[in-house]
């Protein structure tokens, strides 16, 4: 009993030595979370020397915010006016053609529905999924040319395959499709880089992450800038 006692005590004494190494808790309401990261992200870049470009800032921001990554805000690459004609072709009624049904779930359905734009992924699509098998490449690459077939302009947004970039840039250089708007973040090591490249030296519009960082999370939240662009704009 009296070991027992001594066990339950030792536990409490590390418990409280920890507590006071514990970095300290802000107590914000739920509904501030994100105004209060901003905030932070908006200190922490000040104090790095980091100056955003205002029409681009909003959108380094939420890749910064997603990730919690800040060498976004020297590697994110945007072509002339991109963010203007992104929030344009969103306001216009273009189709957003994601290569990962997790691009697509992170998109905001709330303020997609504020716009004319619809998202869609050919990902699942059986077709697809024979197309690629039958010519030995990735889904993502043949989704892209499902893309090519829609009618309306069209925003490629790319976070996973590099493949899909490789397709994209192919039929821009064939002169077959030339995409309204490109948003190309794959993350990984295999013709990653060398796929962004390659987006960046065409004249489509894009958001491109230079480097091997990127992910479905910050495609989608590159989407989302832009739609929360438009709802402000509406405020």
């Amino acid at each position: 009993m009296v070991v027992m006692e001594l066990v339950r005590y030792d536990r409490k004494e590390r418990c409280m030595m920890a507590d006071e190494v514990f970095t300290a808790i802000e107590y914000i309401r739920p509904m501030e979370i994100e105004a209060r990261s901003m905030e932070i992200i908006s200190q922490e870049l000040a104090e790095r020397g980091e100056s955003l470009d205002p029409e681009q800032a909003p959108t380094v921001m939420r890749c910064i915010h997603t990730s919690a990554d800040f060498d976004y805000a020297r590697t994110l690459q945007f072509s002339a006016n991109a963010v203007e004609k992104g929030v344009s072709l969103l306001e216009t009624g273009a189709t957003i053609v994601t290569d990962t049904n997790m691009a697509l779930a992170g998109i905001n359905k709330r303020a997609l529905a504020n716009c004319k734009a619809r998202a869609v992924c050919f990902m699942a699509d059986p077709r697809i999924a024979a197309e690629a098998k039958k010519r030995g490449v990735t889904r993502a690459a043949v989704s892209m040319e499902a893309a090519s077939h829609l009618a309306g302009p069209v925003m490629l947004v790319v976070g996973n395959a590099p493949t899909a970039l490789l397709s994209v840039y192919d039929m821009i250089r064939s002169g077959s499709w030339i995409p309204d708007f490109v948003i190309g973040v794959p993350v990984g090591f295999v013709n990653v880089v060398a796929s962004k490249e390659r987006i960046m030296s065409t004249s489509v519009p894009y958001v491109v992450n230079a480097g091997r960082k990127g992910g479905s999370n910050v495609a989608a939240a590159i989407v989302n800038s832009l739609l929360y662009q438009i709802e402000g704009s509406r405020l």
